[in-house]
């Protein structure tokens, strides 16, 4: 059983309070250093791998962490520590009965669920390989969604349209066809799964399985690898998507999109593409729900005497806008029906507008001025 009776902290050589920064940096810099491909031919470095692996899986995971450092503390996973150190003898006057499987289970509730929480083969990790629980997983198997964030025009958000995303997939190769081995080249089973494609890992008597790395899950390794993906029979494809943007999106929108995510295994089906939307600031419009909100400068002139001006919306067409006599700034105009359009709801177009000071006059405007505030009895 690989890694029986070993600490997870001591695997990845951190200490107990590391933080998960530290944790990551460790699992990446070890990771590195023991990855199959980095070490052919040295078993060893499949099963530090392994490890490495299993212990970043648990100790990454805040839930998973507390529950592993409640057992670690008890002393119930086979690398000893008990009660604050190594537990005393059973037996005879004065000895500590130690922690018991009862106590486990008053504890923990069942010791099976817990284990099947803190290795669980399902999921992976953000970083590095997970480790799972129960039976290995047979048969077909869909393939991950993947996620992307797509940085959109704020007036593509507004009124839809089209747009071109380049994503990285993973797919089978095209040269082995997903085998791994050069074609035509033999293949034998592999000595470190004993062809059953799955590695076992567990600690004090627990045992859980995950993909073997050595044979990337398959069970056998061909003689010969193939030269378009060393072995591991997928390769990285860049992959350019067109997607059709509704009205009316905004920033977290989604859209999924079926079989365009990571190929199955086994022959399974492939994941899901799931493009969150992000839409850019505009420099002229803002958008509140379905209304549009917009700044427009007038000068004393306009405000003092009325105005008539004009004022650009998101369809790209001009309205005009009356501005009455007297008009303070930061006075708001609603031009109805000028906002987002958006199925069976239409928004509206709010427009502030913001007296504008001049910051420097000709004598001539200076003159006028000055008769203004003479004539109005305002002091200068």
């Amino acid at each position: 059983m690989a890694g029986a009776g070993k600490d997870f902290y001591q695997i990845l050589g951190v200490g107990e309070k590391a933080d998960p920064g530290e944790i990551k940096k460790a699992y990446r810099k070890l990771a590195k250093a023991h990855h199959p491909d980095a070490n052919q031919g040295n078993p060893k470095a499949a099963e530090r791998f392994k490890e490495i692996g299993s212990a970043y899986a648990v100790l990454s995971d805040p839930k998973k962490r507390k529950q592993y450092d409640q057992m670690r503390r008890m002393g119930s996973l086979g690398f000893g520590g008990g009660r604050g150190g190594a537990p005393p003898p059973r037996g005879g006057p004065g000895a500590d009965p130690g922690f018991t499987f009862d106590d486990l289970q008053g504890g923990f509730g069942n010791i099976s669920d817990l284990f099947s929480s803190l290795f669980d083969l399902g999921k992976k990790g953000p970083d590095g390989p997970g480790v799972g629980g129960g039976k290995p997983k047979s048969g077909k198997q869909k393939g991950a969604n993947v996620e992307y964030v797509v940085e959109i025009p704020f007036l593509t958000g507004v009124g839809g349209g089209k747009i071109s995303v380049d994503v990285s997939i993973t797919e089978d190769c095209t040269t082995c066809g997903g085998d791994g081995g050069k074609p035509g080249a033999a293949v034998r089973a592999c000595e470190e799964c004993r062809a059953t494609g799955n590695v076992s890992f567990g600690q004090g008597g627990f045992a859980v399985n995950r993909p073997c790395p050595a044979c990337f899950g398959r069970g056998k390794i061909p003689e010969v690898a193939c030269p378009s993906c060393a072995g591991r029979g997928a390769v990285r494809q860049q992959r350019k998507i067109q997607i059709a943007v509704n009205p009316g999106v905004e920033t977290g929108s989604k859209v999924r999109l079926s079989g365009q995510g990571e190929r199955g295994k086994n022959g399974g089906p492939a994941g899901d593409l799931i493009i969150s939307f992000k839409v850019l600031p505009h420099r002229f419009f803002k958008r509140e729900g379905l209304d549009i909100h917009v700044s427009v400068p007038i000068n004393i002139v306009q405000a003092t005497l009325g105005s008539k001006i004009r004022v650009s919306t998101i369809s790209g067409k001009k309205v005009v806008l009356n501005i009455p006599k007297g008009t303070q700034s930061g006075t708001k105009f609603r031009v109805r029906g000028q906002g987002v359009d958006k199925g069976d709801r239409v928004g509206d177009q709010y427009v502030e507008v913001v007296v504008s000071v001049p910051e420097k006059l000709s004598d001539d405007e200076r003159r006028a001025m000055e008769e203004f505030a003479d004539a109005t009895g305002l002091k200068h």
